[in-house]
């Protein structure tokens, strides 16, 4: 399925694991409770896909274009999403515990009640980002831009914010 076009597919609860989906285009495709663990979607554009409830664990989304995608309440535990676009995805109740997300585009993501611990998101842009009551305990957020972020209740025991930009971001 490598470089496949997709877009508007329907793999509700599809098991797709260790699938290559590299460079695929799955534009508003409707992937609500799949299992991809494993799975390769390096490059892949998944603009407005409905991924809610989905496990991701170590799937690679290496440069991942997830724009305004709903990844509500999935599991992305030790995924790869270097260098993804995130900006506008609903990442809401997900599972992002030990994930790569260096230099990652997070801005004006909702993360709210996200869990975080121990992720690496070294330089990503979470500008106007919703980490409000999110677990961001020993997660790396170094020259991590967060400005206008609302961390309003988040937890932050342990993280790393050497360098992180917070002018106007909403910390009580």
């Amino acid at each position: 399925l490598r470089g496949a076009d997709l877009s508007g597919a329907n793999f509700y609860e599809a098991v797709l694991r260790n699938a290559d989906l590299s460079n695929a285009t799955l534009i508003g495709a409707y992937l609500e409770g799949a299992y991809l663990g494993g799975v390769d979607l390096g490059w892949a554009d998944l603009t407005d896909s409905d991924l809610t409830d989905s496990y991701l664990s170590d799937a690679s989304l290496y440069r991942a274009n997830l724009c305004h995608a709903s990844l509500y309440n999935s599991s992305l535990y030790e995924a790869d999403l270097t260098y993804a676009n995130l900006s506008n995805a609903n990442l809401s109740y997900t599972d992002l515990r030990y994930a790569y997300l260096g230099g990652a585009n997070l801005s004006y993501a909702n993360l709210y009640r996200a869990e975080l611990g121990g992720a690496d998101l070294i330089v990503a842009d979470l500008s106007g980002a919703n980490l409000s009551n999110a677990q961001l305990g020993y997660a790396n957020l170094s020259n991590v831009d967060l400005i206008a972020a609302n961390l309003s209740w988040a937890h932050l025991i342990g993280a790393n914010l050497s360098g992180a930009e917070l002018d106007g971001a909403e910390l009580s």
